[in-house]
């Protein structure tokens, strides 16, 4: 716990409440922000042929879909057991020390020189990250009341969304005119930025932090204890209620719907660019905004459709909606003859899979009980994390062996249509 706890002034009741708390939640994207940079920096090396001699991986697709899924293996590991150790320390040490770690794997990266240090350092990231993530959800929890708490968590989410959309464009032109260690050595100082953010502006409670005045203090811990009581109501009223939500199919449906649109996401995000380059032949400058514009029509699709879905009472069609026309796309784009029909096409794929991002969470959130609710979404976090952490090599694999990006494609269709069949039985049960 952080000793600096600071004196509450004795502000007039006529002062303005001061709004920290909105400061906290645009840290809390930067930091997210600068841990996309680091996650699809390597999706732009694997399309450069001097990052693939001096790993020596040139004509490896198996070793090229492998750096992404060791980090994506680690962080969902990483995702299920450094929670008690971020509990312990709280957020802000806890994130802080998660950065550090990034900001470490990114340095020796710059200096790797074989495959074999790469993979180690991919592996470093995915624990650091898998510590940030729960932490984010802490900040949040602790900050914001209720009612504040989709538009808190919306805020940091969608970095999801613009970290690649700003990163492939930016990594392509590092990579094109400085080299590939370069963009380790940017992405170390870069972590910078959020680590002093953290330090200086954040505390692990709002009654901890010097910023905050007695009128948002109030503010902010009403709403927590009146979430308390609440809780407590529920407890004696429904004790025992659903616990048991591992033995439910609808839990399992909806989280098999979060590992497809978690492999779908991920194995298009670990093979864009070298699909747009090697099999479409674009240009890198070409490679690198074609890049970014699915993670850009995601970013829109993200914050339009949290504001619709919250309006219905069928949360799962979106999710359905979201999988299906996205399995649509990547089909068509894999078969389409005209290149940049094909770049179009998959651009759209990752905006449909946009749609569905805030539905899964409150589809399990409406399925299991208030006192299982953590459990549950460890669960399904980590499923979908370690789960999809081996889509790029599948692919990679499947590149190898028909020789060809559409088969590792086509198994991307086919893990999309059997999540929307999943949602589509969930919706028409009224879910």
């Amino acid at each position: 716990m952080d000793t600096n706890v600071t004196k509450i002034s004795t502000e007039t009741t006529s002062e303005k409440p001061t709004h920290i708390r909105v400061v906290l939640a645009g840290i809390l994207f930067i930091t997210l922000l600068v841990s996309y940079l680091d996650r699809v920096n390597v999706s732009v090396l694997v399309a450069d042929p001097k990052f693939l001699h001096d790993m020596g991986i040139a004509g490896e697709p198996v070793k090229m879909g492998l750096l992404m899924s060791v980090f994506l293996f680690a962080y969902g590991i990483s995702n299920i057991i450094t929670g008690p150790i971020g509990d312990k320390l709280g957020p802000r040490k806890a994130m802080t020390l998660s950065i550090l770690l990034w900001a470490v794997s990114s340095a020796i990266g710059g200096l790797a020189g074989s495959f074999g240090v790469m993979i180690a350092i991919r592996v470093v990231l995915g624990l650091g990250e898998g510590m940030h993530w729960p932490m984010q959800s802490s900040f949040v929890k602790n900050w914001f009341p209720p009612n504040e708490r989709v538009k808190a968590n919306s805020a940091w989410n969608v970095a999801i969304m613009v970290g690649p959309a700003i990163s492939m464009p930016f990594f392509s032109i590092i990579v094109g005119s400085s080299g590939w260690r370069t963009s380790f050595f940017i992405l170390t100082s870069i972590s910078i930025i959020p680590i002093l953010l953290l330090w200086f502006l954040t505390a692990d409670h709002p009654r901890q932090s010097r910023l905050v005045n007695k009128q948002e203090l109030d503010y902010i811990e009403s709403g927590l204890k009146a979430e308390s009581d609440a809780y407590a109501i529920r407890i004696t009223t429904v004790s025992g209620a659903n616990k048991k939500f591992y033995l439910d199919y609808q839990f399992w449906m909806v989280t098999f719907s979060f590992l497809a649109s978690a492999c779908m996401f991920w194995g298009t995000m670990s093979w864009l660019p070298s699909y747009l380059k090697v099999a479409r032949n674009f240009s890198w400058a070409q490679m690198g905004s074609l890049s970014s514009l699915p993670f850009i029509l995601g970013t829109f699709t993200v914050i339009i459709v949290a504001f619709i879905a919250d309006r219905s009472s069928r949360k799962t069609i979106f999710p359905m909606i979201a999988l299906s026309g996205a399995a649509i796309c990547i089909f068509l784009g894999a078969n389409v003859a005209d290149n940049l029909t094909s770049a179009y096409l998959m651009s759209a794929a990752i905006g449909f899979i946009g749609i569905g991002l805030a539905s899964y969470w409150t589809v399990m959130q409406n399925i299991v009980s208030s006192s299982s609710t953590g459990s549950a979404a460890g669960i399904m976090n980590g499923v979908g994390s370690i789960g999809s952490s081996f889509i790029p090599t599948i692919i990679g694999y499947i590149i190898k062996m028909t020789g060809s990006y559409v088969g590792g494609l086509m198994f991307l269709v086919v893990m999309g249509g059997l999540g929307a069949v999943c949602m589509l039985i969930l919706t028409l049960k009224k879910i």
